[in-house]
């Protein structure tokens, strides 16, 4: 028997878990059907903010064509300690909102992310959770009967 136990975990605990940013993997169903992308991300007033190359194919593949149409993504960052067998999930759906307007570009960049990537990554995404799940492995600590 496993002395493995999963926990559900609420949104609080999800948004706390991924504030520090880091890397997360953007889904998506793009041209090439779907696509899991790993991007560094921030945290910015409860949504997750990256930047990729305008008229890249991030850029081109997130855009639905139809104004005021927003691509829904996937989400997802994690951490995990493999030798302990413990770690944890979190998964965000939303819609992947660009930022075009100069004053959407203008607090993005003071927000102060940046890419880790080379090259020109000047245009921001940003995703509203519409959902956020999140899951947590921890081992079982019990006390052995004495």
């Amino acid at each position: 028997m496993s002395d493995v136990v999963p926990e559900e975990l609420d949104e609080a605990e999800c948004l706390r878990l991924i504030a520090p940013g880091g890397i997360g993997r953007l889904v998506f169903a793009g041209r090439f059907d779907l696509t899991v992308l790993p991007v560094n991300y921030k945290l910015h007033n409860g949504a997750i903010l990256f930047r990729t190359a305008q008229y890249g194919s991030t850029d081109e593949d997130l855009r639905t064509g139809i104004e005021h149409a927003e691509y829904r993504v996937a989400f997802e960052v994690d951490d995990f300690d493999v030798a302990a067998r413990e770690g944890w999930s979190v998964l965000l759906q939303g819609p992947a909102h660009h930022l075009d307007t100069e004053a959407e570009q203008a607090e993005a960049t003071a927000v102060g992310e940046v890419p880790w990537a080379d090259g020109d990554r000047e245009h921001f995404i940003r995703i509203t959770p519409a959902r956020i799940t999140g899951r947590r492995i921890r081992r079982h600590s019990s006390a052995s009967p004495a």
